[in-house]
């Protein structure tokens, strides 16, 4: 049976992907399914010419070339100089902010699922710890968008994480106040989402993830395997751990740092993201080990559910990313750090590859009232292979956010810089579902001390199960 797809408008002119790993492979045919364009004006730019058949193929253009400060310009000009287009970046080493920049002067749309650097700044000895942090990162967006309100839309960190968890968050809340007999009417603004969580006694949020996608083949000596982009794993692996700091915490890291400037929602340890573990719990896998690897959505979610002002509000989550990949990609890290550097042979896991195996992405509301709360999407590769082809699992919970940012921002044309908790999160999940696999929650009386090793454990805070003291993991 032939199926139909739901169309979410046209795009007039040039439609531009910037990258094409995984996420690009997958992102392309999504954009063929649910929008109406001229399909001789898609264009790939790609310093590799690993998919130049694949594309032509498609009848895509391939621009076998890597976009640098010095082109990217005259580069991009070319295509939008006319003002019209879309322009989709799932690139690395690419910055992010200047071409927004670009893009809203010509009067493009534009995409990305991360606030990205030029190729070098995530490992430039000259920088402090402080300027490499993803707050450092997201405060120039921030910056820009103060500064030029309003204007194209341009969707900043729309992918799965950050991306499609803030949507599910705003979900997860109506479910817990629904379930705890409270007004479950969705807020109007940002000021009532922050007022609602606040109320429902919530301490905190983990972007809880579980990948257990396995391949056929065990990990080759010599090589990162993951199941998605290795170069965007590893680079975020190395940047500082950060976390959004809640108004509840009573104890501070000793390795960890306030941000001076901006919004100040977030804190930084000395410690990269793999080198960092706490305990969290999906599931999928139940209690668990987590990296701290840090996220853009863990400042922008802390930020967006601030209730009051200045460096101590009168309430704000922690937030965190706590990330178990794959079993080879931990394998993969082991080896690297063992080595003392990467791997020159990197392999992403296609849905050919991979034998069984899920991606649970969630968020794990907890310090409520009935403990904790996990909310998410749980896909296998099966469901995978029969939803959208060129992904795994991981990759289509992202590419499908892309999808539900790129409809977004048709329907919002002129809505400026937004990152996607400002977004419609009932609207964005709609288009998201059908790929999803199952959306679900799960309400469990785990904490991060009930399953601690007690002859390995430094002090904890049995008080307050949730401070993030006993969420930091020491054995």
């Amino acid at each position: 049976m032939t199926r139909t797809y739901p169309n979410y408008g046209r795009i007039d002119g040039p439609i531009v992907i910037i990258g094409f790993g995984s996420i690009g492979q997958g992102t392309l045919p999504l954009i063929e399914r649910h929008f109406t364009f001229d399909a001789d004006d898609v264009h790939v730019i790609e310093p590799s010419d690993e998919h130049k058949t694949f594309l032509e193929q498609r009848g895509v253009h391939f621009v076998h070339t890597e976009l640098t400060r010095d082109n990217y310009r005259a580069l991009l000009g070319q295509f939008f100089a006319g003002g019209k287009g879309f322009c989709v970046n799932l690139s690395v080493d690419t910055s992010s902010l200047d071409i927004m920049k670009l893009c809203r002067e010509f009067g493009v749309p534009y995409i990305d699922t991360v606030v990205e650097p030029w190729a070098g700044h995530y490992f430039d000895l000259s920088l402090t710890d402080a300027d490499r942090t993803n707050y450092a990162l997201r405060e120039t967006v921030r910056r820009e968008k103060a500064a030029n309100p309003g204007g194209t839309t341009a969707v900043s960190c729309c992918g799965a994480n950050p991306g499609m968890v803030s949507w599910l968050l705003k979900e997860a809340l109506l479910v817990l106040a629904r379930d705890t007999g409270q007004d479950a009417t969705p807020p109007k603004d940002r000021a009532g989402w922050a007022k609602l969580m606040q109320s429902l006694g919530v301490k905190g949020v983990h972007i809880a993830e579980r990948d257990t996608q396995a391949g056929r083949d065990a990990k080759p000596l010599h090589t990162f395997v993951n199941t998605w982009s290795v170069e965007g794993f590893i680079s975020e692996s190395f940047q500082p751990a950060e976390l959004g700091w809640g108004s509840h915490e009573k104890w501070f890291p000793p390795n960890g740092h306030r941000q001076e400037k901006g919004c100040k929602a977030a804190i930084y340890l000395d410690t990269p993201g793999l080198l960092t573990k706490v305990h969290t719990w999906t599931p999928e896998a139940g209690p668990q080990y987590g990296f701290l690897v840090t996220h853009n959505e863990a400042i922008s979610i802390s930020d967006y559910y601030t209730v009051g002002e200045g460096d101590t509000p009168e309430f704000r989550p922690t937030c965190h990313y706590a990330y178990h990949p794959c079993g080879q990609a931990v394998l993969s890290l082991h080896e690297m750090l063992g080595a003392g550097k990467v791997q020159e042979a990197q392999k992403i896991l296609d849905e050919n590859e991979i034998l069984w195996g899920e991606d649970c992405l969630g968020v794990l509301l907890y310090g409520h009232e009935r403990n904790a709360l996990w909310y998410g999407s749980r896909l296998s590769i099966q469901e995978c292979r029969d939803l959208a082809p060129f992904q795994n699992a991981t990759g289509l919970q992202v590419t499908s956010a892309v999808l539900a940012g790129m409809a977004w921002a048709l329907r919002h044309p002129t809505s400026g810089i937004v990152e996607t908790d400002e977004m419609d999160h009932a609207f964005c999940l709609d288009v998201m579902r059908p790929y999803l696999g199952r959306i679900e929650g799960h309400y469990t009386d785990w904490t991060p001390i009930s399953t601690r090793w007690a002859q390995f454990a430094e002090e904890i805070d049995e008080s307050d199960p949730w401070q993030f003291q006993n969420v930091l993991a020491t054995s």
